[in-house]
């Protein structure tokens, strides 16, 4: 009887998991955004997998599917297929240098990070919201963008007694998604690499996370760019992505409320940026634009209350000098 339930089990997950492909090449479109179109989502795996039946979700009628460097695809939920094909975009990424000889000469500059482990001045993170964060050029010469810092605030038990040499740490492991933006008109525009850039976080990473982008070959505009940010969920001890639910669901008195669910690491917030450089996108909104984090946005948050207007989002790049 055991092993009957266990096949059955295994059955019924086997129907349910869905594979994100390309459809020229047929590999798998790593981390794909599955939006339901009324404000949930999920995502795909770095594998293109994803879990979605009618128990989950009965409500759901149709998904949208979308990645960067693809048309976004629209599907009807009934009679789902167990591969999704999407088609590659042909837009190319606009050339922003010319000269990229491997032996010039430079300087490596730092930008650091604003650092805080106070659980009432962080953002807390959910599947539904990305993070900008904007960037000037500060030089006339090229200059080439070698790690991002994002810091990152370990959730402790005891917050009035914690000290960051031994404070006692939650376990959790977390991905995240960057990306890298161009600037439009102060907002965040085009994507600068199609590169699907992603990285881990653990309660052993301190209060930050630093990412090593040098192969990437991104090159600061004259405008600028904006560094993004998004939670994607928890992942196993190898790193591989869980499924989950952009809700929790709890039962009261009038019936089952929705919550949003919450991922550790939090994203301290920082009142020492003169300038807001902060933009927040609700990404599984159909519609939805990128949005200055400031007060009358629209926004109802503790962290506007107490001017904290800024993600500190720390930079390393290499200013090339002429030859």
């Amino acid at each position: 009887m055991y092993k009957y339930l266990l096949l059955l089990i295994f059955c019924q997950l086997s129907f349910s998991q869905i594979k994100v492909l390309d459809s020229i090449s047929q590999s798998p479109v790593s981390y794909a955004t599955v939006s339901f179109g009324n404000g949930q989502g999920i995502f795909a795996d770095d594998d293109g997998m994803f879990y979605f039946t009618k128990k989950l979700y009965p409500d759901v009628d149709s998904l949208h599917i979308s990645a960067i460097g693809f048309k976004n695809l629209n599907i009807a939920t009934e009679n789902l297929p167990n591969e999704l094909l999407l088609q590659p975009q042909s837009a190319a990424l606009d050339e922003v240098v010319l000269n990229t000889n491997l032996n010039r000469k430079f300087k490596e500059e730092t930008l650091k990070p604003y650092l805080d482990d106070d659980y009432y001045n962080c953002w807390l993170p959910t599947i539904e919201s990305e993070i900008a964060v904007y960037f000037s050029k500060s030089s006339e010469q090229d200059q080439k963008l070698t790690s991002v810092t994002f810091p990152i605030a370990l959730e402790s038990k005891d917050w009035k007694k914690r000290k960051r040499a031994n404070s006692d740490k939650k376990k959790f492991s977390t991905l995240f998604k960057v990306q890298f933006y161009a600037n439009d008109n102060g907002k965040p525009g085009n994507v600068l690499t199609y590169e699907t850039i992603v990285f881990r976080a653990t309660e052993k990473n301190g209060d930050a996370y630093k990412l090593n982008v040098e192969d990437y070959d991104i090159y600061i505009p004259k405008n600028g760019f904006f560094v993004s940010i998004q939670v994607m969920g928890y992942t196993n001890k190898e790193g591989k992505l869980l499924p989950n639910k952009k809700y929790k669901e709890i039962k009261s008195k009038n019936g089952v409320v929705k919550i949003p669910t919450n991922f550790r690491p939090l994203l301290p917030f920082t009142d020492e940026i003169e300038s807001k450089n902060t933009y927040i996108k609700r990404i599984f909104i159909s519609g939805n634009n990128w949005v200055k984090f400031d007060k009358g946005n629209g926004f109802k948050s503790s962290l506007l209350d107490k001017n904290l207007f800024n993600y500190g989002i720390g930079i390393t790049y290499k200013t090339f000098k002429d030859e």
